[in-house]
C-alpha cells in the first residue's frame, strides 16, 4: 500500500552547514493499518510526512503510494502524481472558506471533478455530490452544523471540517501532522474520534505525526521512532511509547513554594465579548483571586473558557470592562490598565509568552535577545523617558508604545501600521542592549535551558523545534523577570523537550525569585509546574486549589478525555 525504500533528504543552512534530516528511511504499511511516527522535534517526522505527500524531494530513495511511485531525482510531474494520491492534514492548519460547513465540502468535491474550487458552481455541486457531502459531514460528526458558517466554528470542529474536506479528494492515504497539538482535551478527543471513525468507516490508511505517546497509544496499530532522521525502531505503540520516554530526565527536585506575600489582585473583574470560535458572547464576571510571590499559578479550563482573556488583562494586553488588576511594584499597588510611568515600572518586570509565539525569521539569536534588553533592562523607564521628553511625547503616549513590546511582533506591527508609524520607532525609544554584554547576561538562561552559545549567530529558521521555543524562553527570561505569564507556548513540544523547559523553568523560577501564571492544556505539565490552579469555564473561576492532582483530573473527566485515561 504504502512502501518507503531508502529514502534520504539533507538541506543547507545559509552558513554552508549540511543538516541531514532524513538517513536510508525505509517501512511499509499496509491497507487501511494506522502508523504512528513519533520523535523528539528535529527529529524528521514532518520531512518524511512532506516527503509522502510529495511536497518536499527526496535526495536518494523511493516512495510508493498506491499505484504511484517517485525516485531520487524524478521531476515534479511524478510528485504531483503523489500529491493526488494523499491527503494531508497539518499542525496548526485552518485552510477553509468563509462559506456554511456544507458548502466548504461541496467546494472540494466539485474541484475533484472541475478543478476549480475557488469558482465553484454550487446547484451543480448539489445535484452531483450533495449526498457525498451529507456522508462526509456525517463521518466526522458535523451534521448539526452543516449550516454553519465556518468562521464560527470551534476549533476542533474546524479540524474535523478540513479532515471533510481532505477526504472529499478521495485519498489513498491520509497524512495527519499534530493535527490536535494545541487543542484542549475536549477538543482532542474530538478531532481522535474522528480519525478513528474515518480508519473504521472507509478503511482508509492513515499515517500520524504525533510526539504526544496518549496520542499514539489511542490510534495507531504500529509506530515507528524516528531519531536523527533515522528509523531506531518499530513495534506497538506502548513498546515505542516507553522507548521514547526512556531517554527524559528526572523530575527536578525542586518545591517551588510560594510566600505569604500577595504581588497581584484581580479585583472584581468583568468583561464581555464575542467569541469568534464559537459565534456566541462571553461575559466573565466576578473574577476575584490573589497571586503570591513564587507562586506557579495554572489557569485551566476548556476552549473559550477565557483563559487566554484572562491573562491578557493580566498583563495589560486587554482592559477589563470593570474592576482592577493591580501589581505589586516597589512596596506599593499600581493598576496595569491605567497608563503612565506606574504602568510601565510593571511591564518593565514583566515577561509575556504568548500561545503564537514566533521568533523574527530572519533575525539572528543574538540581536533578538540585544533588542529584548533594550525592552526590559534595568533603568528603561527613566532612560525611555528621557528620551520621550526631547521627542516631545507625553507620559500615556511614551506608555502606549512601550505596550506594543509585549504584543506579538504582528499584533505591535498593524497597531503602529494603523496610526501610520513604522516598526522601528520602538527601537528609537528603546535601544538594543551591546552584543557583549548581551553575550554575558544570557550564559546562564543558555546553561539553564540547555543551549548552546555557538547558536547566538544563527537565524531563526535554522533552528529546529525544540531550540525555538528554548530560544523564546531565553528572550523572556534574559531580562529577570519578576512576573512571567505564559499562554500555551509549549504546546508543540514532545514530553522529552518539554521535561527539559519544565526543570529549567522550575530552576530558574526558584534561583530568580519568579511569580508565574500560565495558560495551559497539558495535564503533565501542569501537574509537575504548578502549585495552583485556577479551573476557569463559561468565563467564570469554578475551582480554585493547591490540590494540583485533583483540579487537574476534575478537569479530564470534565473533558470526557478518554484518551488520557488509558495505560
Amino acid at each position: 500500500m504504502i512502501k518507503v525504500e531508502n529514502v534520504s533528504k539533507d538541506y543547507e543552512l545559509t552558513d554552508g552547514t549540511k543538516v541531514t534530516a532524513l538517513k536510508n528511511v525505509s517501512f511499509e504499511v499496509k491497507e487501511g493499518e494506522i502508523l504512528g511516527i513519533m520523535g523528539k522535534s528535529g527529529s524528521g517526522k514532518t520531512t518524511l510526512l512532506r516527503a509522502l505527500r510529495g511536497v518536499e524531494h527526496i535526495d536518494e530513495g523511493s516512495i510508493e503510494v498506491g499505484d504511484v511511485k517517485v525516485k531520487a531525482g524524478d521531476s515534479q510531474f511524478y510528485y504531483n502524481n503523489l500529491k493526488k494520491e494523499t491527503a494531508i492534514h497539518l499542525q496548526r492548519s485552518f485552510g477553509i472558506w468563509p462559506d456554511t460547513v456544507r458548502e466548504n465540502v461541496l467546494r472540494k468535491l466539485y474541484a475533484r471533478r472541475y478543478f476549480d474550487e475557488g469558482d465553484t458552481n454550487f446547484e451543480v455541486a448539489e445535484s452531483e455530490f450533495g449526498e457525498e457531502a451529507d456522508e462526509l459531514l456525517e463521518l466526522v460528526s458535523l451534521t448539526h452544523k452543516k449550516d454553519h458558517y465556518a468562521s464560527v466554528l470551534s476549533g476542533g470542529e474546524k479540524q474535523r471540517l478540513i479532515m471533510a474536506r481532505q477526504l472529499a479528494k478521495q485519498p489513498t492515504a491520509l497524512l495527519l501532522d499534530e493535527p490536535a497539538t494545541m487543542a484542549c482535551p475536549k477538543t482532542k478527543q474530538e478531532i481522535l474520534d474522528a480519525v478513528k471513525k474515518i480508519n473504521k468507516e472507509l478503511n482508509i490508511t492513515i499515517i500520524i505525526v504525533s510526539h504526544l505517546p496518549d496520542i499514539q497509544k489511542y490510534l495507531a496499530d504500529r509506530v515507528i521512532l524516528l531519531e536523527d532522521g533515522e528509523i531506531v525502531d518499530e513495534g506497538s505503540p506502548k513498546e515505542i511509547c516507553d522507548k521514547f520516554m526512556e531517554d527524559m530526565d528526572d523530575i527536578v527536585d525542586i518545591k517551588n513554594v510560594s510566600t505569604d506575600e500577595d504581588l497581584i489582585d484581580v479585583k472584581d473583574v468583568y468583561k464581555r465579548f464575542y467569541l469568534l470560535t464559537g459565534g456566541e458572547v462571553l461575559q466573565m464576571e466576578d473574577i476575584n483571586f490573589k497571586v503570591q510571590d513564587k507562586n506557579i499559578l495554572s489557569i485551566i479550563g476548556p476552549s473559550g473558557a477565557g483563559k487566554t482573556v484572562l491573562l491578557r488583562m493580566l498583563g495589560g494586553l486587554d482592559d477589563p470592562d470593570k474592576g482592577e488588576v493591580l501589581y505589586k511594584v516597589e512596596d506599593r499597588w499600581a493598576d496595569i490598565d491605567i497608563p503612565g510611568y506606574d504602568r510601565m515600572k510593571i511591564r518593565s518586570k514583566l515577561g509575556f509568552m504568548h500561545q503564537e509565539f514566533a521568533l523574527t525569521h530572519y533575525a539572528t539569536v543574538l540581536s533578538q535577545l540585544s533588542t529584548r534588553l533594550g525592552y526590559k533592562k534595568q533603568d528603561i523607564v527613566n532612560e525611555a523617558k528621557e528620551r520621550a521628553e526631547r521627542l516631545g511625547l507625553s507620559e500615556e503616549l511614551l506608555d502606549s508604545f512601550y505596550l506594543l513590546t509585549d504584543l506579538p511582533e504582528s499584533e505591535a506591527k498593524e497597531r503602529l501600521r494603523q496610526v501610520g508609524l513604522d516598526g522601528e520607532i520602538l527601537n528609537d525609544l528603546f535601544p538594543r542592549f551591546p552584543e557583549t554584554a548581551t553575550k554575558e547576561a544570557v550564559a546562564d538562561i543558555f546553561e539553564s535551558l540547555d543551549l548552546d552559545m555557538d547558536i547566538l549567530h544563527r537565524k531563526s529558521y535554522e533552528l529546529s523545534g525544540g531550540q525555538k521555543v528554548r530560544v523564546m524562553l531565553s528572550l523572556i527570561l534574559v531580562s529577570r523577570p519578576k512576573f512571567l505569564l505564559l499562554d500555551e507556548p509549549f504546546g508543540d513540544l514532545d514530553p522529552v523537550t518539554l521535561r527539559d523547559v519544565t526543570n529549567a523553568l522550575k530552576t530558574i523560577s526558584k534561583d530568580y525569585g519568579i511569580t508565574i501564571v500560565m495558560v495551559s492544556h497539558n495535564t503533565d505539565f501542569i501537574k509537575e509546574l504548578s502549585n495552583r490552579a485556577l479551573f476557569m469555564d463559561d468565563g467564570k473561576i469554578i475551582d480554585d486549589s493547591e490540590d494540583i492532582d485533583e483540579i487537574v483530573d476534575n478537569f479530564i473527566d470534565f473533558c470526557h478525555a478518554d484518551y488520557l485515561k488509558g495505560d
